[in-house]
Formats: structure tokens, C-alpha cells, sequence
């Protein structure tokens, strides 16, 4: 790698020195515009057949070069398409040919000129001028292998977006659902907010938080794992719809399906319970889904899921369906009894209804392929979502998994200030037990509460994950520009990747 950008280095100084020429002072470059939408209009060319009438400015990364003496070809790149370039000593100059002959793969250049097409009928540009618009000094992964190693990937995404055009692909998707989910709120009157990063206290989610120190008022803060609270807050205070796409920040292990800063999309509705939330749970992916499979009918990690039904099912009857374990009505022990069985462990302050989500982990979440709803929680697991009035110890609550995974997590939420605080303490105490991932007593959320909130539907959903789904990505960090990556010695990648 040296010794390649060392050659490039002592080009760049040439440039510099004997054309009086520094690609890296051009601050401006009019492009008539992308690519490849400009290239559409001329597909349609003979082979021979040219337009000299209609000039064009594009501009591009150079990803093939070839050809000798006075004339050649190259291709430039955008993020939009390709061209094909055919350069000419006698129409560009000859000191322009000679900075031209200096020009590595991988540098970027603008053009000027016209479309025609080649004998073998490939849409090209007779370029009329040239100029060099930057010099790249590290020379991309070789064309024919390209850049397959993972983690290289990761760690340096702007070269895998330039040599892996899907990746790139898979990020604009990203993007259109992010629009899908906003423009599928706004039309139902939702209001995005923006609500604190940094908070004295974490909530809204059973995970492990980052902490951090202001110095000014020497104080410790947290970065959120979720903005529950603060839109809840929102809603008493007169919001009747809110919503917050936005990062939460949560301190647990790296895998396929966890990167410690991901993308949370999370909503609140006045006077709904959470079978609204199913609904609006089920249009917005659908509508994302729809933009790239009309049928709703998407091939993921080669199993074919139907995004055109969402069951609904509770917790309890999908344990007996899916699992063949009827636990309805079973005693603590036999419950333990169970959990034995499945080689589960009992941890100190588990109760009942952690029991029974535990044996809903083990026997029925991998099961779950196609959309399912799965309903109705234990209030242990639940602190923040409202009772069942005909079965307190349950709660109105869903996740929706898809191919075994957790997508979306919604409540009817809890409004009764007393019965919130009771559960908060509970959470303490099961912390106090093991619990490490259980609520913080949040005082200033309960008094909000005292203050009235209206009956509310809340939903959260992960962006990333459903980028995963829609895009047949295996790992989260495929849809994640930047993940998080453990620290690695330059010489060690350059090594790697070479």
C-alpha cells in the first residue's frame, strides 16, 4: 500500500510542479447532472450514431481506464451510473492529455461533451474537455476480487460504497422507508418532536445504559435507551399525536441483530390502546414494503415472508401453539418445573410472569417467520403498559416478530400515576435481585402523570431491523453506515486488506 500510494504521491507532485496544476484548489464543477439519468435519454442510439449538438458536464469517479498513445477509454462512476469515456490528444490538448495520462483509477474528474454510440452500440461521451477534479493517492481493492472482507467493510465504508454499488442500494432503501414511515404519519396528523439524548435518568426500555459526565454541572447523565418518557410527558401536555425517529443508545453485547447505537422510531396517540398501534404497525410496514415489493411478498435469507397478513396471537396461547407447552394457569413450581425442562435458568427475582416470558423466549420467538402480533404480556415484563381489566396480571401490550426477531414493541400505555410508581419500586426491588436492565424510580415522569394523561396507544419500531428485512441483509451492521467497530491497528487493516 505504500509503495502504490508513494507513485500516486509523486504524481500529484508532478501535476503540481510541471503543469502548474493542483486538482485539489478546483472548488466548483456545473454538472448538467447525474449519471445515469442523463445517460437514459441516449440508450436508444445507433451503433455509430452521435449527437454533437447537445453537450453535456458530468462528472465521476474513474473505475476502468485503458487504451494507449494518443486515444483511450475510461469509465466514471456516480452513484447514480456509469459512462464510458472516449478521450482524444488532438481535441483535448496535448499538456490536457498529458495530465490525463497521469490519471490513476479512482480519481475523480469532470467532462464536457457529447453522447454517441460505439460500433459495438455502448452509449459513450466524445469528451471535448477534461479536468481533473481530484487526486486519489490510495489505490482501490483490485476490480475482480473487490472489497468482500466484512469487517474491512465496516470499518471503512466509503471504499465499500464505491466498489459494492448494492451496499449503496441497500442505504437508499433505508432511506425510502424512513420517508414511507414519516409521510404515513403526517397524513394521519402525527407532530415529530425531538426529545433529550442526554437524560439525568434512563427509562423507557429494559436495557443497560451509557453514562456520561457534564462537567459545567458536574453531573452524571445517560445517554437514552429510549424516548418513552419524554413523549409520554408530550401527551400530557396536550399533544394528541407525536412521533420521534431518532437514535437510542443501549450498552449490551454486538451481534446479527444488536449494535449499541441504532435507530428507534417511536409514536404516541391519544384516546388508542394498542390495537390501534397494530394497525398503524401494520400500514406503516406495509407501505415501506410496497415500494419495493408490490406483492408484499419478500424473500428474506431464502424464506419467503407474507407481509400481506399479520397474525395476532397472545403470549400464553402462542406458548401451547407453537411451543406445545400449555402453561394457562400453572403454579410458580410448575412453571420452575417447566423452565427446568427446557434447561432455562431461575434467577432470584424472577416471578411468575418472567417465567412464563422466559419459556415464550425458548420455545416460540425463532418460530415466528411471518408478521405475528404477539399479545398481551405479563405485567413483570410490562412496567409501562396498562393492565387488562379482565386479566390484571397480564398486560395490553404486543411485539410484532418477523423471522424470529423482534421488530416492534407497543402498550396501551399506563396512566394511573399510582400504579406506575408501585411498578417502578418493583422494578427496584427486582434490581436490587439481579435485575440489571430493570427501570429507574423516576419521579418527575410520575408527577407528570399526577397531572392527567389521556388513554394512549404507543408504539416503538426498529428502523434498522426492518432495513434488514426489505433489504435481505444478514446483520444489522449492513444497515448501519458506521457500526460500532472494537479498535484495530491501522497497519493491521492495511494488511488485511491488501
Amino acid at each position: 500500500m505504500d509503495e502504490f500510494r508513494k507513485i500516486r504521491l509523486q504524481k500529484l507532485k508532478e501535476l503540481r510542479e510541471e503543469f502548474a496544476f493542483d486538482p485539489f484548489k478546483i472548488t466548483k464543477f456545473d454538472r448538467s447532472g447525474l449519471i445515469g439519468n442523463i445517460k437514459k435519454k441516449y440508450e436508444h442510439l445507433e451503433p455509430g450514431q452521435e449527437i454533437i449538438e447537445e453537450h453535456y458536464k458530468l462528472a465521476g469517479r474513474i473505475i476502468a481506464k485503458r487504451g494507449h498513445g494518443k486515444a483511450g477509454f475510461c469509465n466514471i462512476e456516480d452513484e447514480s451510473g456509469r459512462i464510458q469515456l472516449y478521450i482524444r490528444q488532438d481535441v483535448i490538448g496535448e499538456d490536457n492529455y498529458k495530465i490525463y495520462r497521469k490519471i490513476d483509477i479512482g480519481d475523480i474528474i469532470g467532462v464536457e461533451g457529447y453522447f454517441f454510440a460505439t460500433k459495438t452500440g455502448e452509449t459513450s461521451i466524445r469528451v471535448q474537455k477534461l479536468i481533473l477534479l481530484s487526486k486519489s493517492l490510495r489505490p482501490l481493492p483490485e476490480k475482480w476480487h473487490g472489497l468482500k472482507d466484512t469487517e474491512i467493510r465496516y470499518r471503512k465504508r466509503y471504499v465499500d460504497l464505491i466498489m459494492n454499488k448494492d451496499v449503496m442500494e441497500t442505504f437508499r432503501r433505508k432511506s425510502m422507508i424512513i420517508r414511507k414511515f414519516r409521510d404515513i404519519l403526517y397524513q394521519k396528523g402525527f407532530l415529530e418532536v425531538e426529545t433529550p439524548m442526554m437524560q439525568p435518568l434512563y427509562g423507557g426500555a429494559k436495557a443497560r445504559p451509557f453514562k456520561t459526565h457534564h462537567n459545567a454541572l458536574d453531573m452524571q447523565l445517560y445517554l437514552r435507551i429510549a424516548p418513552e418518557l419524554y413523549l409520554k410527558r408530550l401527551i400530557v401536555g396536550g399533544f394528541d399525536r407525536v412521533f420521534e425517529l431518532n437514535r437510542n443508545f443501549r450498552n449490551e453485547g454486538i451481534s446479527i441483530k444488536h449494535n449499541p447505537e441504532f435507530t428507534m422510531m417511536e409514536l404516541y396517540q391519544s384516546y388508542a390502546d394498542y390495537n390501534d398501534m397494530m394497525d398503524i404497525t401494520e400500514e406503516l410496514i406495509q407501505g415501506a414494503t410496497a415500494q419495493f415489493y408490490p406483492d408484499l411478498r419478500v424473500e428474506y435469507q431464502g424464506e419467503l415472508i407474507d407481509f400481506s397478513k399479520f397474525e395476532r396471537i397472545s403470549m400464553i396461547d402462542s406458548i401451547k401453539e407453537y411451543g406445545g407447552i400449555d402453561i394457562n394457569g400453572k403454579s410458580i413450581d410448575e412453571l420452575k418445573a417447566v423452565m427446568k425442562k427446557l434447561d432455562i435458568e431461575v434467577e432470584p427475582y424472577m416471578k411468575k410472569g418472567h417465567m412464563i416470558n422466559e419459556i415464550f423466549e425458548a420455545t416460540v420467538e425463532e418460530k415466528l417467520i411471518n408478521p405475528t402480533f404477539i399479545c398481551d404480556y405479563p405485567i413483570e415484563v410490562s412496567p409501562l403498559a396498562k393492565r387488562m381489566p379482565k386479566n390484571p396480571d397480564f398486560t395490553e401490550r404486543f411485539e410484532l416478530f418477523i423471522f424470529g426477531r423482534e421488530v416492534a414493541n407497543a402498550f396501551s400505555e399506563l396512566n394511573d400515576p399510582i400504579d406506575q410508581k408501585n411498578r417502578f419500586e418493583s422494578q427496584l426491588i427486582d434490581q436490587k435481585g439481579g435485575d440489571d436492565e430493570a427501570h429507574q424510580m423516576d419521579e418527575d415522569f410520575i408527577e407528570a402523570l399526577e397531572y392527567g394523561m389521556p388513554p394512549c396507544g404507543g408504539m416503538g419500531i426498529g428502523i434498522d431491523r426492518i432495513a434488514m428485512l426489505l433489504t435481505d441483509s444478514a446483520s444489522i451492521r449492513d444497515v448501519i453506515l458506521f457500526p460500532v467497530m472494537k479498535p484495530k491497528t491501522e497497519e493491521a487493516i492495511e494488511g488485511h486488506q491488501e
